[in-house]
């Protein structure tokens, strides 16, 4: 892609792979944040933020498997990088979307993924971006997802649901 929008928003991993590659079509936010961060309808780039907590992992890794989408393991996400660009086309306050799980939310259509990752950073709300840096390291917690062993290769299986790590907001 060389025809990149100049705005973008950044998403913590692994929900921005999710939007990109896994058919995440709702990212939630409050009403607030849409405001503040001047969010509304338009073609935008997503990035990847640098921040990524096991708690967090886990638990989106376990809402894209009652999906049938297999999350990759926590290294090989990329973060500190446009990742890819998708539409928002309307904002919500309701839906019936496995992703809506808050007070509002930018439904999302179109993902498209770069071929590679453009390191860049990132920004609260809606941020003009612009590429340099380089991609975030992977964090020592994320070693233990790994793939070599007997069970190699196989997606992360849950016996039963991770705990939200957000407050559910009303």
């Amino acid at each position: 892609m060389t025809d990149l929008p100049r705005l973008a928003l950044s998403v913590r991993q692994p929900s921005a792979w999710a939007i990109v590659f896994g058919s995440k079509d709702i990212e939630n936010r409050t009403k607030g944040s849409i405001r503040a961060g001047r969010m509304g309808l338009g073609r935008i780039c997503i990035h990847a933020a640098t921040g990524l907590r096991e708690d967090e992992y886990r638990y989106i890794a376990w809402k894209m498997q009652q999906i049938d989408v297999d999350c990759p393991a926590p290294a090989d996400l990329p973060r500190g990088a446009i990742i890819g660009t998708v539409d928002v086309v309307e904002i919500v306050d309701q839906s019936d979307s496995p992703w809506f799980g808050g007070t509002a939310g930018l439904r999302l259509e179109d993902p498209i993924a770069l071929d590679k990752p453009i390191p860049a950073r990132g920004a609260l709300g809606y941020f003009e971006w612009q590429a340099g840096g380089s991609l975030a390291e992977p964090l020592p917690w994320m070693a233990k997802y790994a793939a070599p062993g007997l069970f190699g290769g196989l997606p992360l299986c849950f016996a039963e649901s991770p705990k939200r790590p957000w407050p559910r907001k009303t």
